[in-house]
């Protein structure tokens, strides 16, 4: 018994079947890093077309999270197949270095500012531990596999920066844009601070809601404006959720067009929006009662009422922010606590007055509740007003209400003098909306979104009181409050310094230092800018100041959430100072979630850390899922997922090592064989290479991530894995080495190769750099100084396209019997098997072109095609219409080489144990293929 074990053509390679990703992708980063690859690639694309994606600054403080990996991987897969389509595309990564809640951590260690330690110190710790949190955060991001300048990435605490940050301001100043106002803010009294709108997020929470009576001061007056002689008390009713807002009562506003009416209910009467009369009297318990008048709310403007608690009366206004979703359709208004009051005080000159501190208690001035915090305030004032009977109603209602984003703490509105952007008074709004339109949105409802946002927001409140943060450089006039008039220089004179020593140099500053004898009259502003504003602004202070980069920006891309973050503060700066957008597009991507859709917890024990999945199963892996999942909406992620996800991955391994291991003896340089002499299934399977490269690459360039994903486990697992390379082993295998088939097959999987591992490369980097080093063939030292494959030959498939798929389908048909037979018993493999298959004209037509090698393509010994008309009683209808089929055990001999079932096995003398083919390809000039 001879082994021609030697005589076939085994794969062999070194690229190894388990990717043992979690040892093997630090070392690829070492290696990365010793020969400076990121360098080496911007090198290699200078003088292309730039593509510049403007990295969003995480903040500088704590380990990253599963978001923040999706977020720089989806930055890093774009990055990297911008330059596949010949861009010069840099990375500079950047870091949001200022603001609260470094201060807090801060804190913790050394004690507040200006107590414990002087605020300069305090300003060296927190910049301390923002230089830290940068170093540990960039260690994972570069261990993520994400490129880019990691060296030297923008920091909005370079003195450069802070200093650009300066020179911004000024601008949005000369521009006109800002303005000092006193009026009601978000405020989070742990903070101790005003908020930015983004800094505010909805949660439910429990308020108390009360029906209170104002008094009617004058019933005469009263009577006359309903036509009504009745001498009762009248009171109007107003409803709230903020007992505490009542101090600073200065109205009780009704809607101009609503119906009031006069309601008796026996012993007094009520005024209330007729739309909201029923359900109040439910609320209240009143089954009897009767309407007497109506009138709308105009007709009761500057009615005067009695304070509920103060001796202090107070008039009827009227404005269209009234509602009748809720309460009486009469608003209690306080100017200093909420911003439609404080708009509507204004037009009536009504006094703002903010008896609350920046801790959130009363003023100790303040009449009856003073030295109490709001919280508290609430059951005094309840109490005070059930005491006096002005209270008509109190109970709990639980809704929406908005909390500090830090401390996840109810905030209140709070009238305080602070320094704003405004929105209208040089057309920012305007300005803003007409750009929005100039801006792709990815997806397309990002300009729905911010849209609305940008119309309805309200001045935008820029100063904090707080100590580490770039500081509002104005100086202002001590008795006026106005600007200096040489503001504009000034600013430009405090950057100059700044950038040598950092926003100390602006709080050590001596006024006289830059006013001279003017100093007198002028006052340092002590307030810090809004770091909205310090990372908004990096438009100017790191695109427009970098040479690495350029203004604008090609893309933005964040979480959903940043419409009312980054990407309104970067538009609206950019369009305060330059007129337009920072960025000609913007992607946004949902948040991740566990798999039943639940927000990530560390209580309920469903948070995934990306340090632990790299450790376990590896970066690729944490960025194929990234690409996997639709990013537009919610992202699904858990351990199950994950594992679903590195089984995937295996399927990308083992097709590139199938390819990798039937190419070990193959040169490219000698070995192609020509376009017109190729197989016709090995021109097939090209030819749908090529339309897939095209589609992943519109794919890419349209940010379609998942589609990818899709159609690269379709392509691998199906088009390659279970058709092409299944039906080309028996070739590859046992034809002969240097044949035209075996050559044929080579160099199809040679130009897929190439062709697939640089589009796994933005997706599975470490993977692909490690398929690109076990390429046969001359290359370049890295996949990522390549661009998309275009070394595929020109050439025409000699069959239909449509003939092959007609031709899997039978395949697909004939497996399913196959697999009946096998589990039966009846067969082992499939090449223990024989097929009659009986078809319809069309379907014949399509087979008996292949002849002889449609067994190839089945994987049986033998597959006869005949008429329908030449159909037994045996033959069994298969799935596919007009094809019947007829399987049975082979009853030849098996060929010990090939395993196929022949009858003329044994009929060579000197190969016994051989069938004809491969005698002809052991001792022979080799066997012809033509189709297969």
């Amino acid at each position: 018994m001879n082994d021609y074990k030697e005589t076939l053509n085994l794969p062999k390679t070194s690229f190894p079947m388990r990717g043992n990703l979690a040892q093997r992708e630090p070392e690829m980063l070492k290696h990365w890093r010793e020969m400076d690859l990121y360098a080496q690639i911007r090198n290699k694309k200078a003088g292309k077309p730039t593509f510049i994606l403007h990295d969003g600054p995480p903040y500088a403080n704590g380990d990253i999270h599963i978001g923040h990996a999706v977020n720089k991987i989806l930055k890093d897969i774009i990055i990297k197949s911008r330059g596949m389509s010949g861009f010069d595309a840099p990375y500079v990564p950047g870091w949001d270095c200022h603001g609260l809640p470094i201060e807090l951590m801060v804190e913790k260690k050394v004690g507040k500012a200006g107590h414990k330690v002087d605020a300069r110190a305090f300003r060296d710790a927190c910049r301390s531990y923002a230089k830290q949190q940068v170093e540990k955060q960039s260690v994972d991001f570069q261990r993520l596999g994400v490129f880019g300048d990691w060296q030297r990435p923008y920091l909005t605490m370079d003195y450069k920066t802070e200093a650009n940050i300066i020179r911004s301001l000024g601008r949005m100043i000369e521009a006109g844009h800002l303005v000092k106002g006193f009026k009601p803010v978000h405020w989070c009294t742990d903070c101790g601070s005003a908020l930015a709108e983004a800094e505010v997020e909805y949660e439910d929470k429990t308020s108390p809601q009360i029906d209170v009576r104002f008094r009617v001061v004058d019933k005469t007056d009263l009577n006359k404006r309903f036509n009504s002689d009745d001498n009762k008390v009248a009171y109007v009713v107003i409803w709230t959720t903020t007992p505490w807002t009542l101090p600073a009562n200065q109205a009780v506003t009704l809607h101009p067009e609503f119906d009031y009416v006069l309601v008796d209910i026996g012993e007094e009467r009520l005024i209330i929006a007729e739309a909201l009369l029923e359900s109040a009297m439910q609320r209240y318990g009143i089954s009897e009662y009767k309407i007497t008048a109506r009138v709308k709310g105009q007709s009761l403007e500057y009615l005067k009422l009695h304070h509920p608690f103060y001796d202090r009366e107070v008039p009827v206004i009227v404005g269209s922010h009234v509602t009748t979703e809720a309460g009486t359709g009469a608003v209690h208004t306080a100017p200093a606590h909420g911003h439609d009051d404080f708009i509507i005080a204004n037009q009536y000159k009504l006094p703002v007055e903010n008896p609350v501190d920046g801790k959130g208690i009363f003023l100790s001035t303040t009449e009856l509740v003073g030295g109490s915090h709001v919280n508290k305030a609430n059951n005094e004032i309840i109490e005070i007003m059930r005491e006096n009977g002005s209270l008509l109603l109190v109970d709990k209602l639980q809704h929406s209400y908005p909390h500090c984003w830090r401390h996840k703490t109810p905030i209140i509105f709070r009238a305080t003098p602070q320094w704003f952007f405004s929105m209208d008074a040089k057309g920012l709004r305007e300005n803003a909306l007409r750009e929005i339109k100039q801006v792709k949105w990815t997806p397309a409802w990002g300009m729905q979104r911010i849209n609305g946002m940008v119309a309805d927001r309200m001045d935008w409140c820029i100063s904090r009181q707080r100590t580490w943060g770039v500081p509002i450089s104005v100086f202002i006039h001590k008795e006026t409050g106005e600007l200096h008039p040489h503001t504009t220089s000034l600013i430009e004179d405090v950057a100059v310094r700044v950038e040598q020593g950092g926003i100390d140099a602006w709080f050590d500053l001596a006024p006289e230092e830059l006013l001279g004898d003017a100093h007198t009259d002028y006052e340092k502003v002590g307030d810090t800018l809004d770091v909205w504003f310090d990372s908004g602004v990096t438009h100017a202070s790191v695109l427009g100041a970098d040479d690495r980069l350029r203004f604008p920006a090609d893309l933005y891309l964040e979480g959903s959430d940043q419409h009312r973050g980054w990407f309104q503060s970067s538009l609206l700066t950019s369009v305060g100072m330059k007129g337009v957008a920072p960025y000609k597009g913007v992607l946004t991507h949902g948040f991740t979630v566990d798999a039943q859709g639940m927000k990530m917890s560390k209580s309920r024990g469903n948070v995934v850390s990306p340090q632990k999945v790299m450790k376990n199963l590896g970066a690729d892996v944490l960025r194929l899922w990234v690409a996997s999942v639709d990013y537009s909406g919610e992202m699904s992620v858990s351990d199950e997922i994950l594992k679903r996800t590195a089984d995937a991955y295996r399927r990308f391994r083992n097709t590139a090592r199938y390819l990798l291991a039937n190419l070990h003896d193959f040169d490219p340089a000698t070995d192609c064989v020509e376009a017109g002499k190729l197989l016709d299934l090995d021109r097939w399977v090209l030819d749908q290479s090529v339309q897939l490269q095209q589609e992943i690459i519109g794919a890419y360039e349209n940010y379609q991530f998942h589609n990818i994903y899709q159609k690269l486990h379709h392509f691998c697992g199906v088009t390659m894995s279970s058709f092409y390379l299944d039906i080309i082993k028996d070739r590859m295998y046992t034809t002969q080495a240097t044949s035209l088939a075996r050559r044929s097959g080579q160099t199809v999987m040679y130009h897929v190769a190439e062709a697939m591992v640089r589009w796994f490369a933005p997706i599975l980097s470490f993977t692909a750099e490690e398929i690109w080093r076990h390429l046969p063939g001359e290359r370049s030292d890295s996949v990522f100084f390549e661009e998309w494959y275009d070394g595929f030959p020109t050439m025409d498939v000699k069959s239909d396209g449509d003939q092959w798929q007609r031709v899997i389908v039978v395949r697909n048909a004939v497996s399913k019997q196959l697999e009946r037979l096998r589990t039966a018993g009846d067969i082992g493999s499939s090449l223990d098997a024989e097929i009659d298959l009986y078809c319809n004209g069309t379907i014949k037509e399509s087979l008996d072109w292949l002849d002889d090698e449609l067994r190839f393509v089945l994987i049986t010994s033998y597959a006869r095609v005949y008429a329908e008309t030449e159909r037994p009683d045996e033959a069994v209808a298969s799935d596919m219409d007009g094809l019947w089929l007829r399987v049975k055990p082979s009853q030849y001999s098996k060929c010990v080489r090939c395993w196929h079932h022949r009858e003329d096995v044994g009929r060579h003398t000197e190969h016994t144990e051989l069938c004809g083919r491969c005698v002809e390809n052991v001792a022979g000039s080799g066997e012809l293929r033509q189709y297969t």
